[in-house]
């Protein structure tokens, strides 16, 4: 019997298994390739303290890093590359060089340092899923860790401020979304009729961005643009991750589930605090309540309240 395997990653939203783009890639490639993962949201009872996600376990092993990740299925035969030649083989290098170097500055950006995104959406979408005190750390941690791999790619001459690197990494990731929606044409998949490790990587990049709704979307609005990138990731959605009938898909319905749980929790917790302060409050010393004193008015005064009462 082969050995279990589990993957721990984010969870998912706005119709997506995961809102994390490296746990997507590993989700989809395991898709592809028929790899039997066990999917385990991060939740409430999580004890990570780097964000490091997505994690793979196995009898003897654990492992990070998608690239690594895909490499360890692949050697146990679930390999979705198969039918690609050396060719194939080589572009797929290098495309996911290029998604690496000029789409995922700016997915960082949008998500983890774009302010308006990350303060309305990001971190309190994560922080939900994390533990306390890690609620409080870990997305601030993760926001610091996305601006310095950003700034070590772009924060170098002629790039010297924050601003000029915003608008270099938006450019490229256009440029990047471009050459991919050219590459991809009207073909179903970037090498015919069978998804690949290249299509893994594309659909984990662009899925997020594509449906999670920010309210800066300069980056989501040039995607929206390109239909074919639009319908490659709705087509892998509807055919991979198709939703059970209730409408939610089993990733989605473990973080509901966990989410109910984590409610119940802490409305328990909440229900034990007002026991407890009621108790403290009938053991502390009543003290006898005081008569406040009477406020006597003044005729003048007695006579405007009168009036302020009479008028309409």
């Amino acid at each position: 019997m082969a050995a279990p395997l589990e993957l721990s990653c984010w969870g998912g939203g706005w119709g997506l298994p995961s809102v994390h783009s490296d746990s997507l890639v590993v989700m989809a490639y395991a898709k592809f390739s028929g790899a039997p993962l066990k999917v385990n949201v991060i939740d409430n009872n999580w004890r990570g303290s780097r964000g490091d996600v997505p994690v793979l376990t196995t009898e003897d092993n654990t492992i990070s890093q998608p690239a690594k990740i895909l490499n360890f299925l692949r050697k146990q035969k679930y390999n979705a590359d198969y039918e690609l030649s050396a060719k194939q083989g080589a572009d797929t290098l290098a495309y996911i060089a290029l998604l690496e170097e000029k789409l995922l500055p700016a997915v960082l950006h949008t998500f983890w340092v774009e302010s308006d995104n990350y303060f309305t959406v990001t971190k309190p979408w994560f922080a939900s899923r994390m533990p306390f005190p890690l609620s409080l750390i870990l997305p601030g941690r993760m926001s610091k860790g996305a601006l310095n791999r950003i700034l070590l790619t772009r924060g170098e001459p002629p790039f010297y401020h924050l601003r000029e690197v915003e608008a270099q990494i938006y450019r490229d990731a256009k440029e990047c979304l471009n050459l991919l929606s050219n590459r991809l044409g009207t073909s179903q998949f970037f090498f015919g009729d069978m998804p690949s490790t290249l299509d893994a990587y594309v659909f984990g990049f662009l899925a997020p961005l594509y449906k999670v709704r920010f309210p800066k979307v300069q980056l989501q609005e040039h995607l929206k643009q390109l239909s074919n990138l639009c319908r490659f990731c709705d087509d892998i959605l509807n055919s991979y991750f198709r939703v059970s009938l209730g409408g939610i898909s089993p990733a989605g319905q473990e973080m509901v589930d966990a989410n109910l749980q984590k409610l119940t929790q802490l409305v328990n917790k909440e229900s034990n605090l007002i026991e407890k302060m009621d108790d403290n409050l009938r053991q502390s010393p009543q003290l006898p309540p005081r008569k406040l004193p009477t406020l006597k008015l003044t005729p003048a005064e007695e006579e405007s309240n009168s009036l302020h009462r009479l008028s309409p």
